[in-house]
């Protein structure tokens, strides 16, 4: 890819291979796709959109945000 990645690029620029949908909901609809990138960032899409933007995160930001769920601090959200 010879352009610059950044957080809110259309998420059809990262490429169509490697999304996978870890993150679900019980009725097939809309769910949370995540590509793990070259250099070890994560890229976040909302599956109904696939064209919509990408929310890149650095390897380091992902890690401290799941550590973050495991440990219930997004709780309050749901």
């Amino acid at each position: 890819m010879h352009h610059h990645i950044r957080s809110g690029m259309p998420s059809h620029d990262l490429g169509t291979l490697g999304w996978s949908k870890p993150w679900s909901d019980d009725a097939g609809g809309a769910c949370v796709e995540a590509k793990k990138l070259y250099d070890g960032r994560v890229a976040l899409r909302q599956s109904t959109d696939p064209d919509g933007p990408a929310l890149v995160f650095t390897t380091n930001e992902m890690t401290r945000f799941l550590a973050g769920v495991k440990a219930g601090d997004a709780d309050y959200l749901c």
